[in-house]
């Protein structure tokens, strides 16, 4: 039960395991999809390998066991995270069988509500299910001409850190599937809960700037600035807070002078200007989801009053805080 008495959601998750596996493209996603289960009891992932057999190898050298049979349905609302492996001409003839067979799985078990996660090269097995016509998608930059040969009715995108399109998630390469997966935690659960899985991955919450549609939680994030990044994570996991200018300098190891100048030059904002921004973030998701006064609402998201809220809030938005609440009836 979710601390508000509600049942938890069950979410199956089947992690596709191809031969010579790609571990990281595995471990860096699943561990974001652990910690989401430690950090919030709205959603639970529960986790299943599967594979053509109990075994599977890796790049590596090392193998994996106790895999799960591929299952011959798939229940509801499930997704489907298929790893990358090692590239077709370094596997032998039974391991490009094997990638036959789970192309042929998932083309005959997806089903319309399943969302796929493809990692790496393991959208090259997704576009041979043909799951990605229609779709926008990306990979490794080194199979991205195999994609288009394969996929020909997707439209692949280069030098994205991942693409998403309706129930089609696919991510460039290696470590870009924990960003993948961060941004998936947090539509599913809340912004807030993946900065927190972020902060103890250490791992910069980042999207690439040419994605069409940016959550107004990752405004300013397009850089690789880390101190600038250790103040925002600060900030976003806690908008609330009575931060200050001291406050964050320590935070960010900078001085007050140095984080002004620095946090203004790779984020286009002032820092008290991405404070109000992440507020009137928090203040909108509450607005959504309870029926809390506006009063209420100002204190929860850090505001000194509703009356200030309202003046921040109309820097961000056209429409007034009342048309959120609609949107939650």
């Amino acid at each position: 039960m979710t601390s508000g008495g509600m049942p938890t959601q069950i979410t199956p998750v089947f992690v596709v395991l191809p031969p010579q596996t790609l571990l990281l493209d595995v471990a860096g996603p699943l561990e974001v999809l652990r910690y989401a289960n430690q950090q919030q009891n709205d959603i639970h992932f529960d986790c299943h390998y599967v594979a053509v057999s109990p075994s599977q190898t890796t790049t590596i050298g090392l193998s994996l066991a106790g895999l799960e049979p591929l299952p011959e349905t798939l229940p509801e609302n499930a997704m489907v995270l298929i790893s990358g492996g090692a590239s077709q001409n370094a596997l032998d003839p039974g391991a490009i069988e094997e990638r036959r067979v789970l192309s042929h799985w998932l083309r005959k078990t997806v089903r319309n509500d399943t969302t796929i996660i493809s990692i790496c090269s393991g959208a090259l097995i997704t576009g041979e299910a043909g799951l990605l016509d229609g779709h926008q998608c990306t990979t490794h930059v080194d199979c991205i001409a195999e994609l288009r040969r394969i996929a020909p009715l997707a439209q692949v995108l280069e030098n994205r850190l991942f693409v998403e399109d309706g129930r089609c998630f696919s991510s460039a390469g290696i470590s870009t599937g924990i960003d993948l997966l961060l941004h998936f935690v947090a539509a599913a659960t809340s912004p807030v809960v993946a900065a927190g899985i972020a902060k103890t991955m250490v791992i910069y919450l980042r999207r690439s700037g040419h994605d069409p549609q940016i959550s107004p939680w990752l405004f300013g994030r397009n850089h690789i600035h880390p101190a600038i990044h250790k103040a925002q994570d600060a900030i976003m996991a806690d908008p609330a807070h009575d931060w200050s200018l001291p406050i964050l300098s320590r935070t960010a190891h900078l001085s007050e002078r140095h984080l002004s100048r620095l946090f203004r030059e790779h984020t286009d904002m002032t820092v008290v200007d991405y404070i109000n921004l992440m507020r009137v973030n928090l203040a909108r998701d509450i607005l959504a989801h309870s029926r809390l006064d506006m009063e209420a609402v100002a204190e929860r998201s850090g505001f000194a009053s509703a009356r200030h809220l309202r003046r921040v809030w109309q820097q961000h938005h056209a429409e007034p805080p009342s048309f959120y609440r609609t949107l939650s009836s």
